[in-house]
């Protein structure tokens, strides 16, 4: 397969634009789901476990489909970003969808998820596979070196801070609680923290545009939703820390 470059660098400055717009209008089209579900009928919704699998699964199953079909000679660099980008989705798929237990999800929401899960995974594998180049001293480059290692920090960070929300419900309650640990000490967004984080390690690493597109997407769009989740607490609760920053510990 060839290097579709003008698409890619089309469709990767269209992700960036989209981020910006979501970023300028957020508090108009924050997205209805969690806490934040506002119900308009009719309301069709998918429930948590299967919404999460649907959407995300098509991450993971598109790029690895692009490694297993590709022709290419084998650079190490390559395939190891492209690896780590399918274990993260692996995590989201397989692990995270199954064990969550939030609340319902609306079709279209779901819907426009599994649409740029599905963007970002052929993105990065056609990217990677095709377009990048990438020689052996890219393994020893710090930028290299560096956003490997970031990505996988703010992965940790993700998904632990993902199993403290988890259990901070017992099964069957609905109720909301203040959550404790991890960076939670810090910021009311510790996951999404995580994940950002994680996307511009990813970025650095690959040092590409599709990266960084996706990269402020995520941003544009999870960075709003931690600042309104902070909001939620201190509204909810009188006596949570004020000490606490919406995203960023210490600074927002």
């Amino acid at each position: 397969m060839h290097c579709y470059g003008d698409l890619v660098n089309c469709l990767s400055c269209g992700i960036i634009l989209i981020g910006l717009g979501h970023l300028v209008h957020h508090k108009r089209m924050q997205s209805s789901y969690g806490r934040h579900m506002v119900f308009s009928p009719p309301a069709r919704t998918v429930p948590a476990r299967l919404a999460w699998f649907l959407q995300e699964i098509p991450a993971f199953s598109i790029p690895l489909l692009l490694m297993f079909t590709s022709q290419n000679p084998s650079i190490v660099g390559k395939y190891l970003l492209l690896r780590s980008f399918c274990i993260l989705y692996l995590q989201r798929t397989f692990v995270y969808s199954l064990l969550t237990r939030g609340q319902p999800f609306p079709l279209g929401v779901m819907m426009a998820g599994g649409f740029f899960c599905s963007l970002n995974g052929f993105l990065q594998g056609h990217y990677l596979l095709h377009c990048a180049q990438f020689d052996d001293e890219w393994l020893a480059d710090y930028r290299y070196k560096t956003g490997l290692v970031t990505f996988y920090v703010g992965m940790a960070i993700n998904i632990h801070s993902d199993y403290i929300l988890r259990n901070l419900r017992k099964p069957g309650e609905v109720i909301y609680k203040i959550p404790k640990g991890g960076l939670f000490e810090y910021d009311s967004g510790a996951n999404y923290l995580g994940e950002i984080v994680g996307w511009f390690g990813f970025a650095l690493a690959t040092w590409s545009l599709p990266a960084l597109s996706f990269a402020m997407l995520s941003t544009s769009f999870i960075g709003p939703r931690a600042y309104y989740h902070h909001r939620f607490y201190r509204e909810k609760f009188k006596d949570y820390p004020k000490s606490r920053k919406a995203l960023i510990p210490f600074i927002f």
